[in-house]
C-alpha cells in the first residue's frame, strides 16, 4: 500500500496499467486556494488504464458539466453514476437548496464493449421476504441486453444507485474526506481481488484503507506533503507499511 507525494500527473502514469482508477479531484467551485481544477490528469489516467478497466470520478453535477468535453476528448464512455447521499452538506448561497449529495461517475474506454469491462454487481441483504424481483429490458432502451435478477425470501438484491452514508465530519483527516466504506463499494464492483487500484488524489488515504479491507493492491498519490504523511500513517495502522513498492 503506497502513497506517493507529489503531482499525480508526474508520478502515477508510469506505475500503470491500473485495473481501476479512482479520482476525487478539486471541483473548482469555491474560492479556497486548493480548490482549482487540475488540467491534464484525465488523459494521463486514461492512458494508464487497462483495456478492461474503468475510472470512477467523484464530483458535483456542476463540475461534470464543466468538464464533459474532456471525457469525450479522451474517448471515455459513461457507464453509470451513483449518488452519495449524506446526513448533512454544504450551502454556498442562502437562496439555494443545501446540497447533501455528491456524484460518482464510472467511465470505461470507448473502444471496449461494456461486457468486457470487469463488473461485479454489488448486492444488499435487504430484499423483502417471499418476493421475486425480475428485470427485463424496457422497450425504450433500444439494443441493450436484457437483464434478469431474482431475489427469494429476503435474500440479497441489487444495490441501488443512491447510497446513503454519513460523511466523515468530526473524525476526518482531510477537509473533504470520503468515508472509506463508499470507495470500497466501487472497488469491489470494478476491481478484481488482488489487482491494482490507482488513487490519483489520495487525500487522507480513505480509498487505500478500503483496498486493504477488500484485498486489492493500492497505489496513491497526494500533492500535499503533510496530508500524504497522514495518509501513510493511516495505512500503516491498517497493515505494515512497505515503502518499497505497491503491494
Amino acid at each position: 500500500m503506497i502513497v506517493l507525494t507529489g503531482d499525480c500527473r508526474e508520478h502515477m502514469p508510469s506505475h500503470g496499467p491500473f485495473d481501476i482508477i479512482l479520482a476525487d479531484p478539486p471541483y473548482g467551485e469555491t474560492s479556497l486556494a486548493w480548490d482549482r481544477r487540475l488540467e491534464g490528469w484525465l488523459a494521463l489516467a486514461r492512458a494508464a488504464l487497462k483495456p478492461t478497466g474503468s475510472i470512477w470520478v467523484f464530483g458535483s453535477l456542476h463540475s461534470f458539466m464543466a468538464t464533459a468535453e474532456r471525457f469525450a476528448d479522451v474517448k471515455l464512455r459513461l457507464a453509470q453514476e451513483i449518488v452519495w447521499e449524506k446526513q448533512n452538506g454544504t450551502c454556498f448561497h442562502a437562496d439555494r437548496f443545501t446540497r447533501v449529495h455528491e456524484l460518482a461517475v464510472q467511465c470505461y474506454p470507448g473502444e471496449a464493449a461494456w461486457r468486457d469491462i470487469y463488473n461485479d454487481v454489488q448486492t444488499t441483504p435487504d430484499a423483502a421476504a417471499r418476493t421475486v424481483h425480475r428485470k427485463q429490458r424496457p422497450p425504450h432502451t433500444g439494443h441493450i441486453d436484457a437483464g434478469h435478477y431474482v431475489s427469494h425470501d429476503g435474500g440479497p438484491r441489487l444495490m441501488r444507485s443512491v447510497i446513503y452514508m454519513r460523511n466523515a465530519h468530526g473524525r476526518a483527516i482531510h477537509p473533504t474526506e470520503t468515508p472509506s466504506a463508499l470507495p470500497e463499494i466501487l472497488i469491489r464492483t470494478s476491481c478484481p481481488e488482488g489487482d491494482l487500484f490507482g488513487d490519483f488524489f489520495a487525500g487522507s488515504g480513505a480509498a487505500g484503507e478500503a483496498c486493504r479491507l477488500s484485498g486489492r493492491r493500492h497505489l496513491g498519490c497526494e500533492i500535499d506533503p503533510d496530508m500524504a504523511a497522514k495518509a501513510r500513517a493511516r495505512l500503516a495502522s491498517v497493515l505494515p507499511f512497505d515503502g518499497g513498492g505497491a503491494s
